[in-house]
């Protein structure tokens, strides 16, 4: 298992001058090895028979470029630009692999055939973090030890450690962050051992659950969870906020003041939204040992009139927490396909077609009368144990009653429906 846990750090005013200057000159290399590839693509993407002199450089046709042939290349910037020799070694080469990443996901597409977007130069400012890749072994160039933080070449500095490291962990790496309130710190430590899943045979509780604007996310027993849009409470005062930086003359002081105060602004937004996912993932996870949540398109969604509201509750982002808390305690999270939950009828499974002004589900056939929100749920916690084959007997419900599995009831090929 592999842990990230994030710490503040307090520098002194000499060593975030040494920070901001390594994060300077991080930056400046990136933008130049950025410049060599997109130099070579461009020189070398036309076939050498139907080569434009027009629109097109001439010259000879420049070797691969690549991570190793840039690495190569670091003793020769440090040759010529004497300040490179300050930064740690593998800092330097670790910028060069973050590069070598990005450049992969634009040019080969991943196993669902999704690309990444080309990468950019960053303007000043725009290069917030780096990275020591090794931490407390004999060539490492980061220690954390008894509340101090150690870095190569930049000093000893305290470190906040308000949650302690957990036993058994190797600690892997340590990424320096600067941020609009200071300077954290990102230690990654892993595991060997990985928590199994919970077997099919112990699942005692299970729910649905079906997020969205009204509430939060309504669970299959009823249950709802209000709504958080910290984003909506501070528009306005953001606006304004940055009514005033449009003011002020581009890189003045006051410019740059205003723009950390803008900067806190949605530094707090979103701490204010990570912390209502993770409580309401941990209150889920603490109580069901199978959960059923939708694999919504959310790119799609984003697109909508209702864009900027999606964007502001971020399904995706508790999604993703969900699974991420889930994992560590052996909870099962399944996605399921969201087409049709809300119109079928998870007593009879009739189809009722409702807009999104009608909150109230009322079936024709069987004349159930339910939250709509809950019907999706129920249907989506149906869809589910499906998925991995389990059900729950007719008449029982959820609360406490405990799925099994098809064949432990010698299933003759009828499903028994949830509701």
């Amino acid at each position: 298992m592999l842990l990230t846990y994030c710490y503040r750090i307090k520098p002194s005013v000499e060593q975030i001058v040494i920070m901001d200057s390594w994060l300077e000159l991080l930056r400046r290399h990136w933008n130049d090895a950025l410049g060599q590839r997109l130099d070579w693509l461009k020189r070398t993407r036309s076939p050498i028979d139907r080569y434009s002199i027009v629109s097109e450089p001439i010259g000879e046709i420049p070797e691969r470029v690549d991570y190793y042939t840039q690495q190569a290349a670091l003793k020769e910037t440090k040759q010529l630009f004497p300040e490179y020799k300050n930064i740690w070694a593998e800092s330097q080469q670790f910028n060069l692999q973050r590069l070598d990443k990005a450049w992969k996901r634009w040019q080969f597409p991943s196993h669902d055939a999704q690309r990444g977007g080309r990468p950019r130069f960053k303007k000043p400012g725009e290069l917030r973090s780096f990275v020591f890749p090794r931490v407390n072994c004999p060539k490492a160039g980061a220690f954390v030890e008894n509340g101090i933080l150690k870095l190569s070449r930049i000093g000893a500095m305290p470190i906040r450690l308000h949650r302690p490291l957990p036993d058994g962990f190797t600690l892997k790496q340590a990424t320096v962050v600067k941020k609009a309130d200071g300077w954290y710190v990102c230690v990654s430590m892993q595991d060997e051992s990985v928590p199994s899943p919970l077997p099919l045979d112990n699942i005692k509780t299970v729910v649905g659950i079906d997020v969205g604007l009204k509430e939060f996310l309504t669970t299959s027993s009823g249950e709802t969870v209000p709504v958080v849009k910290p984003y909506r409470q501070v528009q306005n005062h953001l606006a304004r906020q940055q009514r005033f930086l449009s003011r002020k003359q581009k890189g003045s002081n006051g410019y740059k003041k205003q723009q950390n105060k803008i900067a806190r602004i949605h530094q707090r937004v979103g701490r204010i939204r990570e912390n209502f996912h993770y409580n309401t993932a941990h209150n889920l996870v603490n109580r069901y040992d199978l959960i059923a949540v939708e694999d919504l398109n959310l790119r799609g969604l984003a697109r909508t009139r209702l864009g900027k509201s999606i964007l502001d509750v971020a399904w995706g982002s508790f999604i993703s927490k969900l699974e991420a808390v889930a994992v560590k305690r052996g909870v099962h999270v399944v996605k399921v396909n969201p087409a049709g939950t809300t119109v079928e009828c998870s007593s009879c499974g009739a189809k009722v077609p409702k807009t999104l002004s009608i909150r109230t589900h009322e079936c024709t056939r069987c004349y159930a009368v339910i939250d709509r929100d809950e019907n999706a749920a129920r249907n989506i916690l149906q869809r589910a144990l499906n998925a991995v084959g389990l059900i729950v007997p007719a008449g029982g419900g959820l609360g406490d009653t405990q799925p099994v599995k098809p064949e432990a009831w010698g299933w003759n090929g009828v499903q028994l429906s949830l509701f």
